[in-house]
């Protein structure tokens, strides 16, 4: 076998494991680990300009494609603090992210030496494994256990620690003789599955609820399948979006407090019979559990065990990954199809596309400020079925979500979970890396989009081109609207008189100074009506120059967004649509 330093064994596994994409920033700490990168050559490297910033990025990335495990890179003490927040958005929603980090030299690891924080312990509740790794020796194996944890049953991210002597020493390692551990996924039985199918068949307004885990293990096409054979209506959960096409007739409408659509939540309400298929039962989703649950039977189905009951408990519970247990579902379905003994959903599902052709909200706003949901009117208008948006927190995605459309897995990311401020610019440009053929637009609001403006930059010095759309109404808008309650405004707006940029009007800060001061193209969009040529004017820019472009849309300052706290008590603020002229890009149905 060959003698080389662990960094080396290190990299060549990277490869041999399939992850070759990193984000990060070196140091002195990880300087072995970026000479082993050098040398091998087969790990494409992004320059952040912020730890916390390649965090996202590798989590972007991860998100992007199925398989993908981004890569974020950084040196001792404050550079994995930083990684903190990336690995809470990463493990929140189940995506698999590998952190490395360098450290202190073993023997300075208890003397307070200069930047040795004992990351392993911070990092240990918001990760599948994090461990710092004190003897050469067990290099391989960390890294061969750190790609074992992070695809086998719920995924989720890893971090793992590097003195620097423990860097440069030298071990025995042979790459041929590598092999990855196997990967370990829970598998419904065909008992189980019978059981679950009987529950549905015996209800009379079924429904399935599409959860992130579908599109994590890649069987979205399985689920539209089922739903077709079965003829039963589908409710994405945010996470979920794009597992099923918008236009899809058994697509019946997000169910929520906040990111859902009216006709969602009406059929919600009118069903008997709900099976959940990789989902969580998220709060935001459920709203008050005695409203959510009256009236109607679940399955849960989850690849994690603990997950099943930690919500409500269901009728019936299965451990299973979501592509597995579709897989069985269809077979059982194709073979109760076949005897003819599947039940006549028709009926039901006329009724959702009743709904769905007749509940909606108004878009189709004139107002100078602009109104949000005319943005999102254009954005339909102007970006196609292939667009993949990228979107984190606040009324922005909120809105976004109910009123954008997104036709196939992985073309809706969004930090669901978590959504750390900032997330949405560095994410963005993970997903460019991950799939650089795709249109990728950002949503953002301008806090948001503040928060890491600075990774503009990385886009600019690396050529990922992407559309960024920011929505700027000068405030904490979603925290503005909650403290309503409170019957207060505080410490919530962002405006005042730039004396460099009075055209702003006292919003404030001039994001098209500081993104051009970045390196990237930007155009600020006053009227509703120039939006559609602003957005053509992006796509070109974007393709003739190759960067990041800003398109900041100046909202009216106050908008309140439909939420509430019950699925049955949705506080709508706006006009609602009465005719197709109200909201012409609404989804309707297919025929």
């Amino acid at each position: 076998m060959a003698k080389m330093r662990t960094v080396d064994a290190a990299v060549a596994i990277l490869e041999k494991e399939g992850a070759t994409e990193a984000f990060g920033l070196p140091g002195a700490a990880i300087n072995p680990f970026y000479s082993a990168m050098r040398a091998h050559g087969g790990i494409r490297h992004t320059l952040a300009r912020h730890v916390e910033g390649a965090s996202h990025m590798a989590d972007g990335y991860s998100r992007a494609a199925d398989g993908n495990i981004g890569i974020c890179i950084g040196t001792s003490g404050p550079a994995g603090t930083d990684m903190i927040t990336g690995l809470y958005a990463a493990w929140a929603d189940s995506i698999p992210m590998l952190c490395i980090t360098g450290q202190a030299p073993v023997a300075k690891l208890h003397k307070e030496d200069f930047q040795a924080v004992d990351i392993e312990s911070i990092a240990k509740p918001l990760t599948k494994f994090a461990m710092t790794i004190l003897e050469p020796g067990q290099v391989p194996g960390a890294f061969q256990k750190a790609f074992q944890l992070m695809r086998s049953g719920r995924p989720g991210p890893v971090l793992l620690d590097l003195p620097i002597d423990v860097q440069m020493a030298e071990i025995e390692f042979d790459i041929d003789a590598y092999e990855p551990l196997p990967v370990e996924k829970p598998k419904a039985s065909r008992k189980q599955l019978e059981k679950a199918l009987d529950l549905l068949t015996a209800a009379q307004h079924p429904l399935i609820v599409a959860g992130g885990g579908i599109i994590n293990a890649g069987a979205s096409a399985q689920l539209v399948e089922l739903a077709e054979i079965l003829n039963v209506p589908v409710i994405p959960t945010l996470m979920g979006w794009g597992a099923i096409p918008d236009d899809h007739q058994l697509m019946a409408g997000m169910v929520g407090l906040q990111t859902s659509h009216r006709y969602g939540n009406e059929t919600f309400l009118q069903s008997d019979f709900v099976i959940g298929i990789g989902n969580r039962w998220a709060n935001r989703h459920t709203g008050g559990l005695d409203t959510y649950t009256a009236g109607r039977k679940f399955v849960h189905i989850d690849i994690e065990p603990t997950q099943i009951g930690r919500v409500f408990s269901p009728d019936l519970g299965i451990a299973s990954d979501a592509g597995a247990a579709l897989d069985g579902l269809l077979e059982l379905a194709r073979e109760r199809r076949a005897a003819k003994t599947l039940p006549d959903y028709s009926g039901w599902v006329a009724e959702c596309q009743e709904r769905k052709g007749s509940l909606h909200r108004k878009t189709n706003f004139d107002n100078v400020p602009i109104k949000p949901q005319r943005v999102y009117q254009e954005m339909n208008k102007a970006f196609g079925r292939d667009t993949t948006y990228v979107s984190t927190i606040g009324l922005s995605q909120i809105a976004g979500a109910q009123m954008l459309h997104v036709f196939g897995a992985r073309k809706w990311i969004n930090a669901g979970q978590a959504g750390p401020l900032g997330w949405t610019g560095p994410a963005a440009l993970g997903v460019v890396r991950g799939t650089p053929d795709a249109t990728v637009v950002a949503l953002s609001g301008d806090y948001d989009f503040q928060f890491m403006i600075e990774e503009l930059a990385v886009g600019a010095q690396f050529n990922l081109p992407y559309i960024h759309v920011v929505v700027n109404n000068s405030y904490l808008g979603l925290i503005r609207q909650s403290q309503r309650g409170f019957n207060m405004e505080q410490n919530v707006s962002l405006a005042f008189e730039n004396i460099n940029s009075p055209e702003t009007n006292g919003y404030g800060v001039d994001h098209i100074k500081v993104a051009e001061g970045l390196g990237v193209k930007a155009i600020r969009v006053e009227d509703p009506n120039d939006l559609p040529a602003a957005f053509d004017k992006a796509k070109a820019l974007m393709g003739e120059f190759k960067v990041p472009v800003v398109v900041e849309v100046i909202l009216e300052k106050i908008t309140n967004i439909s939420m509430g706290v019950e699925i049955s008590g949705v506080n709508e603020f706006e006009e609602l649509a009465e005719t197709a002229a109200d909201a012409p890009t609404a989804i309707l149905t297919k025929a």
